[in-house]
């Protein structure tokens, strides 16, 4: 899959106080870009615990539980959109079907 806007892991891990999310949000990036995901099942089958939600958006946890990537898939392009990422807390701010 093309990750779209791994900027937006940088941005967050460059804000003070989330410097410790770095190696783990650099670990899903280079995860995902290896995948090819055709379908949301072929996801649930490699990954468990991710969250499909409204609009093509699904919800990846990050170190267990600790952080969020919430991503619109395009998956004819096989891409990848990433529209947030944060900590579980900050993850229910938001209505994961429309962050953009």
């Amino acid at each position: 899959m093309r990750i779209i806007a791994k900027s937006r892991l940088k941005t967050y891990w460059e804000t003070p106080g989330n410097e410790k999310s770095q190696p783990y949000l650099n670990e899903w990036y280079h995860f995902c870009s290896k995948q090819i995901w055709r379908t949301p099942q072929e996801i649930k089958n490699m990954i468990r615990n991710v969250s499909f939600v409204s609009n093509d958006r699904v919800v990846f946890n990050v170190k267990g539980n600790d952080y969020r990537v919430i991503c619109a898939m395009d998956y004819p392009r096989q891409a990848m959109f990433i529209k947030f990422v944060g900590t579980h807390k900050e993850y229910d701010r938001v209505q994961a079907g429309e962050v953009e």
